[in-house]
């Protein structure tokens, strides 16, 4: 695929992005590189992988990551259950060698997302979702599969990858992530949209709702963001639950009657809501902890 190619293919999919991302993306899919996405949460990062498996034509396999995941949730596990009926069934006709060795084998086995995408026939995208949230041990466990491409499994040996996956991992920047996981990656830093990018994503996604409407959201938003008062900053996707709440509520114009309606489909804590109503303006009109003396500006 050619680099004008993978923009074709984003620009079919309704997808939003600048040339920096789309090199990125092309010369690590070039090269077979994982790439380590960063940024705050909601900018989008997620949404990368799903638009590369729609543009390559792949399916999209999705480890998410938390605190205690292991192997045997990421990887691999045995079926117990189906190994503890062989054993009843064939222990007295089988030697003990020979039926402790066929016990693990891939009968046995029960891929995890892991050992899924590079056991896959066909080549998948893969993607390691919120890798920040996982232990240091799992991040140490993850290097062998994306320097090599293979995994071990101490029943069975050395899995080698049968495609080669495109990895996409994700990072809120929960805690520091180590530099042989980055050293082994392509890297990419996402922030939030600007005003111009926010509207044109909004027009992308929801084509049917009013164009004016589109933009007093997208401005909004923006100003919500750069509102120090303001704790969980409005993801892309609030942004777009956001207009498509008021064009299914006939609302042309973002009053302060509307945002009191629709509120909760950006913003998503009482703390939040309540510095809103505090304001009592517009979210575009919305004063910022200076008091006011950046008479509106966005803060840097």
């Amino acid at each position: 695929m050619t680099y004008e190619e993978l923009k074709a293919k984003m620009d079919d999919c309704h997808y939003i992005y600048d040339e920096t991302l789309a090199t990125v993306l092309f010369v690590a899919l070039q090269l077979g590189r994982p790439l380590l996405i960063e940024g705050a949460a909601g900018v989008g990062k997620t949404e990368v992988a799903k638009v590369m498996a729609a543009a390559l034509g792949r399916d999209l396999v999705r480890l998410q990551c938390y605190e205690g995941l292991d192997e045997s949730k990421a990887l691999y596990e045995w079926n117990y259950q189906k190994q503890l009926l062989s054993i009843q069934v064939n222990m007295n006709n089988q030697d003990k060698d020979s039926l402790t060795k066929s016990l693990f084998s891939d009968e046995y086995l029960l891929e995890r997302p892991l050992l899924q995408s590079i056991r896959s026939e066909k080549p998948v995208v893969l993607l390691i979702d919120e890798i920040d949230k996982a232990d240091e041990e799992f991040e140490a466990f993850l290097l062998e599969l994306l320097s090599e491409m293979q995994v071990t499994i101490p029943e069975i040996g050395t899995v080698k990858a049968k495609s080669i996956p495109f990895v996409v991992l994700t990072s809120n920047r929960a805690r520091p992530l180590s530099e042989a996981l980055r050293r082994r990656c392509a890297y990419l830093y996402i922030e939030y949209p600007d005003m111009e990018k926010e509207l044109a994503i909004l027009r992308a996604k929801l084509p049917h709702v009013d164009d004016r409407l589109c933009a007093q959201v997208a401005l909004a938003v923006q100003k919500l963001r750069a509102n120090d008062v303001i704790l969980k900053k409005p993801s892309i996707a609030e942004t777009l639950d956001w207009a498509a709440a008021l064009d299914a509520l006939g609302i042309r114009e973002l009053t302060p009657d509307a945002l009191r309606q629709t509120a909760g489909f950006v913003l998503k804590n009482n703390e939040d809501l309540d510095a809103m109503d505090l304001d009592g303006e517009e979210p575009h009109q919305h004063t910022c902890t200076c008091g006011g003396s950046c008479g509106g500006h966005h803060h840097g």
